[in-house]
């Protein structure tokens, strides 16, 4: 007799939370339609009434069902998955050179901006890049030093509350009009904060109009300095850039390793204090949790993931650059984050040995919504309805 088996994980916590509280949420929160959105399909993931594919052995018979995730960057198994694939691709765009981790923060009285009008986020990229070309080509206005560097928009601290802020990998050194590579390994901290902050605000008083001057006189008033940014030297060398954008570049907001308990009510959470790295444990209402977790989820389609200079331009002078990690390595390196050695390094099983004998499961049919689907048909529906062809 044929054994079915349902390769379904465990509800995760964060699952729990959002299940028990949805109707709460909708009502209570009010929350925008990419918070629903993602929301729902976080607290269906892996269930098996939205289908999967079924694997069996050819040697016992045995059967396995394993559902479709939900590919919401919001979800804590799916979105982990998203971020070793976007770290992935960053690190294959890596030029072998230094790199440097700059954070660019802002005044705590701007925040409110940034979430009252999520379409001013764009003006911190905007910000952060013309600070950046500006401290190369101020170095030799005639060649133009052109670095590589990719922004990362961060909206949360540690504590979940909002605050938006860039990460930043840029490359100590750039190319100029002649095609040299110069390295740069000082950076003008007092231009940085200054550029910064006048960038930005200025940025900002053009969208949002004179509303916004005494603000922004305040900010230069008590800001004398500019706005925080760090850039000190932290050895990303090209060896270990990649565990940097892994580490502050592709993380989500909270980890489930980091949520302590839930009792129906109230949710228990830890971090370490960004100021003195001091374990903090806090306990708040379910409702404040969840609205301090959706306010984080962007809006369709906004990428929070920008590529500029060198890493964003396609001039052939710049393809002869070495890279960090050689494109021979690249097909070996993909291969680990495909779902079968992604389950096998993470959870330390391989979803596809069969449980009974042994032997390495085999895929039969797709399943969606219970109805079995057709290669051929999931075929023709991507190629907009055009038949397929079978091979003579």
């Amino acid at each position: 007799m044929l054994q079915i088996l349902h390769n379904n994980l465990m509800s995760n916590i964060l699952q729990d939370i959002f299940k028990d509280n949805y109707e709460r949420m909708i009502y209570t929160l009010h929350p925008r339609k990419s918070v629903i959105e993602n929301v729902n399909r976080m607290i269906n993931c892996g269930d098996p009434s939205f289908g999967g594919a079924m694997y069996g052995c050819g040697k016992c018979g045995t059967l396995k069902f394993v559902p479709f995730r939900c590919h919401s960057r919001f979800c804590p198994t799916c979105g982990t998955k998203y971020s070793i694939d976007r770290t992935t691709s960053m690190s294959f765009k890596i030029i072998n050179a230094q790199h440097r981790h700059c954070v660019f923060t802002i005044d705590s009285e701007l925040r409110h901006y940034f979430l009252e009008d999520r379409k001013l986020l764009n003006l911190l990229f905007e910000a952060v890049q013309s600070v950046v070309f500006r401290l190369f080509h101020k170095d030799n206005k005639a060649e133009k030093f052109t670095p590589g560097f990719i922004l990362v928009l961060h909206t949360f601290g540690r504590d979940l509350k909002w605050n938006p802020h860039i990460h930043c990998l840029l490359s100590e050194g750039g190319i100029g009009n002649s095609g040299i590579w110069r390295p740069k390994t000082h950076f003008n901290y007092t231009f940085l904060r200054n550029a910064f902050r006048t960038a930005l605000l200025n940025l900002m008083e053009k969208k949002l109009g004179p509303s916004f001057i005494l603000v922004k006189a305040k900010c230069y008033r008590e800001h004398k300095e500019g706005f925080y940014v760090y850039a000190k030297p932290n050895k990303c060398n090209p060896k270990v850039v990649t565990k940097y954008i892994g580490r502050y570049l592709g993380r989500p907001v909270i980890a489930t390793s980091r949520i302590d308990d839930y009792d129906g009510e109230n949710v228990t959470f830890h971090y370490n204090r960004h100021e003195d790295d001091k374990l903090v444990v806090e306990t708040i209402p379910v409702m404040e949790f969840i609205e301090r977790l959706s306010m984080h989820i962007p809006e369709k389609h906004f990428k929070q993931i920008r590529y500029y200079g060198l890493y964003a331009r396609t001039r052939e002078s710049d393809k002869k650059l070495s890279l960090a990690i050689s494109k021979e390595k690249h097909k070996v390196i993909l291969s680990f984050n495909r779902w079968r050695n992604c389950t096998l390094s993470s959870f330390g099983y391989d979803p596809l040995k069969c449980p009974c004998c042994g032997e390495t499961m085999i895929f039969l049919e797709l399943y969606h919504k219970h109805q079995h689907i057709s290669l051929d048909k999931m075929y023709e529906r991507a190629m907009g309805g055009l038949p397929t062809f079978s091979s003579a």
